[in-house]
Order: C-alpha cells, then structure tokens, then sequence
C-alpha cells in the first residue's frame, strides 16, 4: 500500500512524496534480463569503438610512414604530399609508370624487356662508379673533360641503376646509386673553367642536376614490387639537397646573366623544376617553370624555326634538338604535377618546333645560315619518343622512327635517356 509524505524540497516548497512500490518478481526477472542485454550491447559497443581507434591509429601510422619515407606499403608515396601538392615520385616517371615498365620487363617474351636490356640494362653492364668524387669539378667550352666524364656520368648510372633497382627490386643496386650520390654530395663545392667560355659551369650544373635528380626521386620515393624501400635516409636527403643546392645557387641560377636564350637557359629552366620537385619547393619548381614558358617563345619562332639554335655559332642539328629534349622533359614534369600548359603554350609551340624538324630531315624549310639535316643516319635526342607519346602526329612518329631504341645518342651526356623502355606506350 502506498503511504503519502512530505517533505521540504528545494527553495522550501513542500514536496509531495509516495512511499516506493515494489515490484513482483516476474519483473525483477524481466528487468534482470534487460540489464543483462543492456550490459552485453554495452560490451559490444566498447569492443567496436577500441577496433576504430586502433584501425585510426594505423592509418594515422601508415601516412606518416609514407610521408617520412619510413614506410614500405605497396602504394607509399604515391600521392601528393600535403603539404607542397608535388606527386612522388615525379620527375619523368610516376610510381603508375615505373610499376607498368617493371612489370612488362620481367616478362622476357615482350619488347619492353628487349628495350630495357638494349638500353638500360646495357649502360649498367658497361659502365661502373667513377669512384672520383671531387671537391672542385673541371669543366670545358667545346670539349668534355675528364672530370665532366665521372660527373655526368656517375648521374646517367645512378638513373640508370635506379631503373634497374625499381624493375628488379634488388637492394644492391639502390645500394650503389646511395653511394654515387653520397660521394659526389659528400665532395663537391665548385666548378672550375679550364678553356672556353667562362660561364660553362653553368650549362654543365644545368646538365647534371636534373639527371642526378631524376635517380634520387626515385630512390627517395618508390617501392618495389618486393615491398622493400631503398631506406633513404633524413642525413642522406639533407647532404644532397645541400648538393642540390650548390649546383643551383652557385651556376644554374646564373644562367640568365648570359641573356643567350637558348638551350642554355631551357635546360636551367628544366634543371629547377626538377630540384624543386626533389626539395618540395613550390618557389624553385615555378621559377624554372616560368624561365621554360618564357623561353619557349624566344627559343621557337611561330614557325617552328630556331635559328639561333641552329645558326649562328652552332651550325648543326644538334643544338635545337637540346632545346627540344629541355622543353619536352620540362613539359612531361609538369604534366605528371597536373599541368599540361607547356605542351600546349603559344599554340603548341613546342609542337611546331617538331613539325620544324620534321621540315628539316625533309628539306622542306630552310634554316638562314642554310644548314642541312639529313635522316639518313640522324642522331635524334631521346625527347621526340615522350614528345610522340605525348603528341603522336605524323610528323613526331616519324623522327621517332629514325631511332629504336633510344639511349644515350651518340654517348652525349647532356639529358638523360632511356626513353624507349620508360616511356613508349607507356598509358
């Protein structure tokens, strides 16, 4: 029976109270079995907050991982980092195009394997580390010296030998291209003239540092099949990007002071995209994207002409092709950051600077100075095969059929090669 009473509440009002009715025993069960699901609901909850906090903390793990370099899942450093937008590995392969390329090469029955041996393959079997790390490097105007020979080349094994390490994932050969770029990082301070023209430094940093780039983003950034990084490490990132840094600031930088607008200055242009992709500085990746944009203009009339390439002191079918290969690895650059502007800029100029060529090999255009260029026997710069992958008019798949695969041409050590297996038909 319920008892009525009272008692003073908050702020002395009387409260009214009923005396507590107690319950049958068939509810106390009942409420006992709610109390016992509520519990295990409770439990349940618990357990599936402590699994997301746990999968969180991994992915939390994982990304920072893959930003510090640390990490070795098979997509790390794929994507653009947070915080310059920059995709890695990016300077004219991407982590999709060196999976593809791998993956066709170890299969000995396609044509991507016969190109990676006649050209990849070949250079590092006949070529091995300079050993000849120096503090001041000698260079020539009109010759290549000996010391340009160990530096220029020592860049061409590490992209190379860097290929090899992504198609075959064997730590050896990312061990070897770490110690090229640790000794030359390590040694060099300045460049010296010991002929021709004084400002040559310049144009041989301009060579160098993109191709010695190009290895490292690499080694820096993807994973192979095997899953296993090449642990580049915090120490060995700061001593080349001082590396990086000396060739930039001490010669590239000082091209412009020559106001030759020429190949000179593409390849300057091209050089700090690279660097600034490498350093994740958005300043020197679009300093040397607006020296390429206003170049392309000077460098390439609206006719495709380029005599003062291959006019004037030159008086060959050499020196455009440099400014051709520059614009294109600077366009293929921008395009894998999601630019495709420099292939298109000024009406395709870079285009009609092909069809030009094209005109060349056909005899019909006619430089001022009136230099010929032949196809029989051409040597054409390897930039035509990402320009045909890129383009793929009549015009550039026929200077890229004068020559399969592409290499080195003529051993020159200006640009890096190799564009055949890295690039043709590549989606």
């Amino acid at each position: 029976m319920a008892i009525a009473t009272g008692a003073y509440g908050m702020c002395g009002r009387w409260i009214r109270l009923r005396a507590p009715t107690f319950p049958s025993n068939q509810k106390i069960n009942q409420l006992r079995i709610m109390k016992k699901h509520e519990f295990n609901y409770l439990l349940v909850a618990i357990a599936s907050i402590f699994i997301v906090v746990l999968l969180l903390a991994n992915c939390t793990k994982t990304d920072s991982a893959k930003q510090s370099g640390t990490g070795d899942g098979e997509n790390q450093k794929s994507v653009k980092t947070n915080a310059t937008g920059f995709v890695h590995p990016g300077i004219l392969n991407t982590k999709s195009s060196l999976d593809f390329i791998a993956g066709e090469a170890n299969n000995t029955a396609t044509q991507r394997y016969q190109d990676y041996t006649n050209t990849v393959l070949a250079y590092c079997n006949s070529h091995s580390p300079s050993n000849a790390y120096k503090s001041n490097v000698v260079v020539a105007g009109g010759i290549t010296t000996d010391d340009e020979i160990h530096f220029k080349g020592d860049a061409l094994l590490c992209y190379a030998l860097a290929l090899r390490w992504a198609k075959t994932g064997t730590a050896s050969y990312a061990t070897t291209v770490k110690q090229i770029l640790d000794g030359w990082a390590n040694a060099f301070r300045t460049m010296s003239v010991s002929s021709g023209n004084a400002a040559q430094p310049t144009l041989e940093a301009s060579w160098a540092a993109p191709t010695f780039t190009a290895a490292a983003e690499i080694i820096k950034w993807y994973v192979p099949a095997n899953g296993q990084g090449a642990g580049w490490t915090d120490a060995e990132n700061t001593q080349f990007t001082t590396f990086l840094n000396r060739l930039k600031d001490q010669y590239i930088n000082h091209v412009a002071d020559q106001h030759y607008n020429n190949n000179w200055d593409v390849s300057a242009g091209y050089a700090k995209m690279a660097i600034g992709i490498f350093e994740d500085s958005q300043t020197v990746y679009q300093n040397g994207l607006t020296i390429i944009k206003n170049m392309m203009p000077l460098v390439i009339a609206a006719d495709g002409s380029m005599d003062n390439e291959i006019c004037g002191s030159h008086n060959d079918c050499t020196h455009f092709q440099y400014s051709l290969t520059g614009f294109t690895y600077a366009a293929n650059i921008a395009y894998m950051q999601g630019d495709q502007t420099v292939y298109t800029i000024n009406n395709s100029r870079l285009l009609t600077g092909y069809n030009y060529q094209y005109g060349l090999y056909h005899g019909t255009v006619h430089p001022s100075c009136g230099q010929t260029c032949s196809p029989n026997g051409a040597t054409v710069w390897p930039g035509i095969e990402i320009a045909d992958r890129h383009y793929h008019t009549t015009e550039t798949a026929y200077i890229r059929d004068l020559a399969d695969p592409y290499g080195l041409p003529g051993g020159d050590l200006g640009f890096l090669g190799w564009t055949t297996y890295t690039h043709h038909n590549v989606p």
